[in-house]
Parts: C-alpha cells; sequence; structure tokens
C-alpha cells in the first residue's frame, strides 16, 4: 500500500520497486544487463532502428498524428534565419547562419511509450469507485495534468510523474533479445498468442531473461519504408503479426520472463483493434498496453525499424545484441521519438 493506493491491480507490480517508484520494471536494467549487452559486441557494427521521424507519412495510423514540420526560426527584424548572411546585421560579417524548429507529434513514427501514456478506470482506493489512474497509483489531474475540454485543446499538457524523462535518465542501455515472428509468420497481419509464440521462441532457441529488452520483428515498418511516405490504408491495415493482448497466458509470460521493455516494428506492439472482447465485464481497448503500461511498469516502443537487424542475426544464428535507445530527455512528455542504436 502507498499513499496513492489502498489495493493494486492483480499480477501488478505496483510497490515492489517502492511507493513513490516512477521505473518499474527498469528497476532490472542494472549495471550486469548492461555488461551483457556489452558482451554481445563482438563485431563493432551498428544499425539504426529508428525509421526517418517522416514516416509513415500522412496520417493513415492514427488520424491525430501528423508528420514533423520544420521551419525556420526568426530573428528579431523577423527575417527567416535560413541562410541568413550575419553580414546584414553585423558590418564585414561572413557567417552565413541556418536555425530551424520542429513541431513534433512524439509518438508519430519510432518511438517509446512512457508509463504516463495509458492508464486505467481502476478502483484504487478500494471503495467502490473506479477513477483514472495510471502505474503503481499516479492520478489523473494531479500527477498527470492537462486539458479535457474542446475549448482547453491549445493549453498544456505535463506528466509530473511517469514522465519520458525517466527512460532517457535510466539510459534505456542493455541487451536487447530478438525474436523474428517475420521469418515464420510472414507478413499476413495475425494475432500472435501464447502457443505460437512459444514455439517460434523454440525453433530458434530464443531466451528471455529478467531485464532483457524485447524486440519482435514483423516487417511492418520495412513495408512502411517501401511505401514512400504514402502508405496504402488497404496495405498497412491488414499487414504482419502484432501479439494478442487478450491472450492471458500470454500476458502471463511477459510478467513471468522479467523483460524491462517490449518492443516491435509494428504500430502498436499488440494487435490494434484487439481481439473481441470477453462477453462479460469491462475491458481495456489495448490490453497488452494496460498490462504492460499500467500494471506492470513495462515501457513499449513502437514502429521501429527492426529488419536488416533481425536477418543480420538471422543469418549468423544469434538473437542478442547491446541495445542503446534513449528518448528524448523532455520532461512532462508521455512519449518521444528515439533513434536506437544496436550494436553487434
Amino acid at each position: 500500500m502507498s499513499p496513492r493506493w489502498r489495493r493494486r491491480p492483480a499480477g501488478s507490480t505496483w510497490g515492489d520497486f517502492g511507493p513513490d517508484d516512477e521505473l518499474g520494471r527498469l528497476n532490472l536494467l542494472t549495471p550486469e544487463k548492461v555488461r551483457q549487452g556489452v558482451a554481445e559486441v563482438r563485431e563493432g557494427l551498428t544499425f539504426c532502428l529508428s525509421l526517418p521521424l517522416d514516416y509513415p507519412g500522412g496520417n493513415v495510423l492514427n488520424p491525430r498524428r501528423h508528420p514533423p514540420q520544420i521551419r525556420p526560426t526568426v530573428r528579431a527584424s523577423g527575417r527567416p534565419n535560413m541562410n541568413f548572411p550575419v553580414c546584414e546585421e553585423v558590418a564585414d560579417a561572413t557567417d552565413v547562419i541556418s536555425d530551424d524548429l520542429a513541431v513534433l507529434h512524439l509518438q508519430y513514427s519510432t518511438q517509446w511509450d512512457s508509463l504516463a501514456h495509458v492508464g486505467s478506470l481502476f478502483d484504487a482506493q478500494g471503495d467502490g469507485t473506479r477513477r483514472p489512474v495510471y502505474y503503481n497509483g499516479f492520478r489523473a489531474g494531479s500527477d498527470i495534468t492537462g486539458p479535457s475540454t474542446p475549448g482547453e485543446a491549445g493549453r498544456p499538457s505535463r506528466a509530473r510523474a511517469l514522465g519520458v524523462e525517466r527512460l532517457a535518465e535510466r539510459g534505456m542501455q542493455g541487451r536487447g533479445v530478438m525474436i523474428d515472428l517475420h521469418a515464420h509468420l510472414g507478413e499476413a497481419r495475425r494475432a500472435v498468442g501464447y502457443d505460437a509464440l512459444r514455439g517460434i521462441l523454440e525453433a530458434d532457441g530464443v531466451v528471455v531473461e529478467p531485464g532483457d529488452m524485447v524486440c519482435l520483428h514483423t516487417g511492418f515498418a520495412e513495408r512502411l519504408l517501401g511505401m514512400g511516405r504514402a502508405p496504402d490504408p488497404e496495405v498497412v491495415h491488414g499487414l504482419g503479426a502484432g501479439l494478442d493482448g487478450r491472450d492471458g497466458r500470454l500476458l502471463n509470460w511477459i510478467t513471468d520472463s522479467g523483460l524491462c521493455a517490449l518492443i516491435a516494428d509494428n504500430y502498436a506492439v499488440e494487435v490494434h483493434p484487439a481481439l473481441p472482447a470477453p462477453a462479460e465485464g469491462c475491458c481495456a481497448t489495448l490490453p497488452l498496453h494496460e498490462h504492460c503500461l499500467f500494471r506492470l511498469g513495462v515501457n513499449l516502443g513502437e514502429l521501429w525499424h527492426l529488419t536488416p537487424l533481425a536477418a543480420w542475426l538471422r543469418a549468423r544464428g544469434r538473437h542478442r545484441f547491446l541495445l542503446t535507445a534513449p528518448p528524448l530527455r523532455l520532461p512532462g512528455a508521455v512519449g518521444s521519438p528515439t533513434t536506437p542504436i544496436a550494436t553487434v
């Protein structure tokens, strides 16, 4: 129990790492896990695991997220600060200055989800009333703040707890483990449950240990690259495997494995929309997100570009590597672009 909650969700890690913990299972990303990751470096080769941040293009995957906009900053005179000859302001100066800004939807492309990204309506006080809360009982409205009505849409928001800066401060460096779903299942849309996942792990000899950062290769991001920032809605919404968030045994495997982060090259890690909900009771539309972000404190990475690394590892019978993937250290954000680097 903590000052924020009297009861915790079944199967959660709330309180396990302290009453005010904001890291969740990143507490398992220890110096020993970093050493294990470094031990996987044999060739000194690096792979960039990020899409260009203006991919996928358009807003087919999510109508609320749009490509980045880049434009110049503006000088005091009002002149755009691009290809600016400083001699216009300082006699005989030879400098030519370009300086810009970006407007980013932080979860448009290759990204991390912070633990403030998805919460749940849950009776954390044990008084019979379900309220919006996040991992470890941090509360909507006081810990995660922001506008809630259409007229307030332009006002600031801020994750005062569980923000993505916690990942940056942790470093997000350790041992990555590749699970190559694409090699076994191809590109067809499929919800992968525990049985299918277990079969792939056994076939490829993949072992996941506590503190590992697990990557799921589906081939989705590779196909996006081939669409040249003009994704076909019919293709992308019928493409690639994703985890079945309604499979309780799969969720239990995530819990029992001890993995500290779960990453995929697809849109949401899990199949979305999720499979039909159970006939009785309320449930999440993103059940794997709820399980990982809300219950366990497991961060999710989405839309990573994993295909070249997965192919290289498979050709050599390997599945482990050093992964370095900090987000932007942007206090108060609930998600962030990342440029992950795998080193083998």
